[in-house]
C-alpha cells in the first residue's frame, strides 16, 4: 500500500456509489496496519459497544473512534454525527473505515461523511458480526469477529 491517500481502486476495495468503496474485514485490518493515519470509526450504538464488544486495535497502537450513527434506544439518526466526526478528525484526506453490526449503517455513515468532503470513506462490509447464519445468529458467518480479527468485551 502506498503512502498516498489513493486507496479506492486498489485491490481489495470494491467501488461504491457515494463513498470510496467497500472492504472486507481482513482488508480493513490490513489498511489499519499499513496506514498509520487510517482510523476505524465504529458507528454502532453504546449498547452494542458494551454488550457485543469492540474491535481491539491495541496491537496497532490505535483505538476505534466511537460515534453512534443511530442513537440508542430511539435509533434516530444522530443529528450530531457529522459534527462529531469532523471534530475528531480534522484532515479530510484521512482514510476512514466505517464499521457497524452488519455493514448497513456504516454505508449510510460513509456516504454522509463523504458528502461532508472527506475523500476516503470506506465501509467494512459484513460489519462486526456479519449476517445471520443458518441458526439465525450473528458472529460466525462473516464480519470482523468471524474473520478472527482482534476484539474484546468491555
Amino acid at each position: 500500500m502506498s503512502n498516498d491517500n489513493t486507496i479506492s481502486g486498489k485491490p481489495g476495495v470494491s467501488p461504491a456509489a457515494g463513498y470510496a468503496g467497500d472492504v472486507a474485514p481482513a482488508m480493513a485490518w490490513q489498511l489499519l496496519t499499513e496506514r498509520k493515519d487510517a482510523i476505524l470509526i465504529d458507528v454502532r450504538t453504546r449498547a452494542e459497544w458494551s454488550y457485543v464488544g469492540l474491535p481491539d486495535l491495541g496491537s496497532l497502537g490505535k483505538k476505534p473512534t466511537l460515534i453512534e450513527w443511530q442513537v440508542f434506544p430511539s435509533m434516530q439518526v444522530n443529528a450530531d454525527f457529522v459534527a462529531a466526526l469532523s471534530g475528531a478528525v480534522a484532515n479530510k484526506d484521512t482514510p476512514l473505515l466505517f464499521l457497524c453490526r452488519s455493514g448497513v449503517r456504516s454505508v449510510a455513515a460513509a456516504k454522509a461523511i463523504s458528502a461532508a468532503g472527506y475523500s476516503t470513506c470506506l465501509n467494512v462490509s459484513e460489519g462486526f458480526e456479519g449476517p445471520l447464519d443458518a441458526h439465525a445468529k450473528r458472529g460466525a458467518a462473516g464480519g470482523w469477529k468471524a474473520a478472527g480479527l482482534p476484539w474484546r468485551q468491555t
